[in-house]
């Protein structure tokens, strides 16, 4: 990028706006509400064949290793192109379909389409995690943890742009699908110049990350606000969603802006020097986990030996606390997944705007992944293991699929807005929970076992709901409308949901001696990774 200091200390920041941006219009997959209905109707298929599509989808992502190893051999500029192809087929196609451009689609070929699209999302991750990584080798754990919050806004970010570009034919759900596959492989056109190596950042990264945060609570404060629309006649409803892109835009370019005025007072000279100063942190971090590493060495035997043991696969699995946790997370985050995929019908049946539903999920599940930075933080300096904090968003969690049982629409929309927040912070937190209970040197294979469970749990969890929808329907491929269509469902997942909340709470008593100290610092590298 040049051999002047500006360029040098500027790129790094540069990287994180693409990877904002990446991040931001990635969640392809939570647009699946909004045009599920239409896809069921055109494909004529039941509510428990639209189930297994999205099944499907979250299937795509155990072939997310697929990423990893090409990441290892390829430039990531490659690898984010490769994705964002492979998820212009997955959607095009589909599209081409919706949009009555194509005569027919198979049911078979919908299914392998969805997974292609599922999959298409782990080779974009995996480019922006690789690239935050070596940007930023001091604090990439909350760097990435903050980027990938702005994937739950993807949501929001696609209905603005249909409402924008659509506003006099709002019922025209094909371009939800034509969003999913032209706008990715375009924001990657723009964005990989800003993913080729270079000189990483410096440790003192303090301003940009507090601008990255402010940023984030600023733009989702606005998406709430911008989600009420919908619901309050009086609010205007056709320039938000344009004020919204912008803001995106906007907002994520001052992160550089504030590093340069940041640079300008404090002189060329403090960033000419960026790879001894990554240097120095390192040798002084190294020295201080040395020192701590004698205090308390006595006191707790047992958080010794659970630390310095990295468990491998045949460990792993014959560990009590990874069944506990594996059941804790279906029950939780994928829960959550589960919910927000049947959003569509849930707001059909109900007489709601899908988009309104969808908006308020999508804006609090961004809140939920942001404050598990925070959180997180939290987590290590205060001595509260990570366990404990998945056990403080299970309770709230569980209780809100039995208030989804009041028939009343406010009561709907306080619920979806909990669950979203609550499976943000989960999904969030997990990749943290899994490197601090298991180690981190096989943390790839141990975590990509652990999200195993989002595809059984939405094949599971999205079964019993499309069931219960296609017998109250009473038929196979029409709508169910009432608030009977859903009761029985949200008892089920509530009853699953309260399960997972007891066994956090196990799971916690038997993981609270090993405490959150050399772990958690081990575990704030991983911070913020989706599976």
């Amino acid at each position: 990028m040049g051999s002047s200091s500006t360029p040098i200390f500027l790129f790094p920041w540069l990287t994180l706006v693409a990877i904002i941006w990446l991040q931001s219009i990635n969640g392809t997959n939570s647009v699946f509400p909004t045009y599920s209905s239409q896809l069921k109707s055109q494909l004529k298929i039941s509510q428990v064949k639209l189930n297994y599509l999205t099944v499907a989808s979250d299937a795509g992502k155990l072939f997310g290793w697929c990423s990893g190893v090409s990441s290892r051999h390829l430039p990531q500029w490659l690898v984010l192109i490769i994705g964002a192809i492979i998820g212009l087929i997955g959607y095009g196609v589909q599209f081409l379909f919706l949009a009555n451009k194509i005569a027919s689609l198979p049911y078979w070929q919908a299914f392998l389409l969805n997974v292609l699209a599922g999959n298409s999302v782990c080779w974009i991750n995996t480019a922006c995690y690789t690239a935050a990584m070596r940007k930023f080798p001091v604090d990439h754990g909350t760097i990435v943890c903050l980027a990938t919050s702005y994937a739950a806004l993807s949501a929001k970010i696609y209905i603005a742009m249909s409402q924008v570009i659509l506003a006099g034919n709002p019922s025209d759900k094909s371009i939800y699908l034509l969003l999913n596959s032209i706008v990715p492989i375009v924001t990657g056109a723009i964005t990989l110049p800003f993913l080729k190596e270079s000189t990483p950042a410096g440790p003192n990264t303090r301003t940009g990350l507090v601008t990255i945060f402010v940023i984030a609570g600023v733009t989702g404060s606005y998406a709430v606000v911008e989600t009420a629309a919908p619901v309050f006649d009086n609010m205007p409803r056709r320039l938000p969603p344009l004020i919204l892109l912008v803001m995106v835009v906007l907002l994520v370019i001052f992160v550089p802006f504030v590093n340069v005025i940041k640079w300008i007072k404090e002189g060329s000279r403090s960033f000419t020097m960026v790879g001894e100063e990554v240097e120095k942190s390192v040798i002084k971090v190294e020295d201080k986990e040395v020192e701590e590493g004698g205090e308390g060495c006595r006191e707790e035997e047992r958080w010794e030996t659970w630390v310095r043991r990295e468990y491998g696969v045949r460990e792993l699995v014959a560990s009590m606390e990874f069944w506990l946790y594996f059941m804790v997370y279906g029950c939780g985050g994928t829960l959550g997944l589960v919910y927000a995929s049947n959003l569509g019908q849930i707001s059909r049946s109900r007489g709601i705007s899908d988009t309104v539903l969808v908006s308020i999920s999508s804006s609090f599940s961004f809140f939920g992944k942001l404050s598990s930075a925070p959180l997180s933080a939290l987590s290590s300096r205060h001595m509260v293991s990570r366990p404990a904090s998945m056990l403080l968003l299970m309770i709230p969690m569980a209780a809100t699929f039995f208030l989804l049982l009041n028939p009343t629409n406010p009561c709907l929309f306080i619920g979806t807005a909990i669950i979203g927040m609550c499976s943000g912070a989960m999904t969030s937190l997990a990749v943290s929970v899994t490197s601090e209970l298991f180690g981190t040197e096989h943390f790839g294979v141990n975590h990509n076992i652990l999200i195993a469970n989002i595809p059984l749990g939405s094949f599971l969890f999205g079964y019993i709901a499309a069931f219960i929808y296609d017998k109250e329907g009473g038929e196979g491929h029409g709508p169910c409308i009432g608030t009977r269509c859903y009761h029985k469902t949200f008892i089920i997942w509530g009853m699953f949901c309260s399960l997972g909340t007891i066994l956090s709470f196990v799971l916690y008593i038997r993981t609270r001696n090993y405490g959150p100290r050399e772990g958690n610092r081990a575990a704030d590298q991983f911070d913020g990774v989706e599976g």
